[in-house]
């Protein structure tokens, strides 16, 4: 059987980093992307290929349409494309609607939703010549119930969820699975920035009584990878219980 790829949009750290060991150590090749942190990105791909992987980083911002064809026009030179897709870019925004910018507003749509787009449209045909092909979204549980303060990232994650019922639809008589993972509070840089009180506060909501770990939904994602052929067009909540 040949090797299967995989790619990880926002692969640096966190989740994204999390699924790059996971897919590694099941013997996958991967290719990891990232937009900002390319140093990370370079330091994570090296690790893993010590560790005897397969890895390639693959820099670049797929909010860019551009940049996603160059991204995997490099894919395509390698190995003809990949079998998994894991969309996981994503950014916040905390703040009040009335407070954010057109700039804020555009930034948090390409990173979150229009990434997804991009990504899933270049991934597409590859898939669909092999009749085989696993889409995975990291979404969010305030794509399905909203957050105050957050309604951009709230929208773009509910418009990643229509997306994958809507995609999982189109693709599944090329036997190709469309997926999403609704992430609760999860233990990432994203969580980081808040202060004790506001993390006691938070866990106080969690009916798990703790923070999800990043370790936990790469779990999940490497799950649904693998397997679960008639599993297409849900939206997966993995978040302790809170909604």
């Amino acid at each position: 059987m040949s090797q299967k790829s995989v790619l990880i949009t926002g692969a640096s750290r966190g989740i994204g980093a999390a699924c790059a060991a996971a897919f590694a150590k099941a013997g996958y090749r991967v290719f990891l992307n990232g937009r900002k942190s390319i140093e990370k990105l370079n330091t994570l791909a090296g690790k893993l290929r010590e560790q005897g992987a397969d890895c390639e980083a693959l820099p670049g911002d797929v909010g860019n349409p551009a940049e996603v064809r160059q991204i995997f026009d490099k894919i395509r030179q390698i190995c003809g494309g990949v079998d998994v897709l894991v969309n996981n870019a994503g950014i916040s925004y905390i703040g009040l609607l009335t407070d954010m910018t057109d700039d804020d507003w555009d930034r948090i749509l390409q990173t979150n939703l229009s990434s997804v787009f991009y990504c899933s449209r270049a991934a597409v045909p590859y898939m669909v010549s092999q009749k085989s092909g696993k889409i995975i979204n990291i979404s969010s549980m305030w794509g399905r119930v909203g957050a105050s303060c957050e309604v951009a990232y709230s929208a773009t994650k509910a418009g990643m969820n229509g997306f994958t019922m809507a995609l999982a639809k189109e693709l599944a008589p090329s036997n190709i699975q469309v997926n999403a993972v609704a992430c609760g509070v999860i233990d990432t840089d994203m969580n980081a920035q808040l202060d004790r009180e506001e993390r006691n506060s938070l866990i106080e909501e969690v009916p798990a009584g703790r923070f999800g770990t990043v370790e936990e939904v790469a779990e999940l994602v490497l799950e649904l990878a693998e397997g679960h052929l008639y599993l297409t067009g849900q939206v997966i909540g993995l978040d302790g219980g809170f909604i």
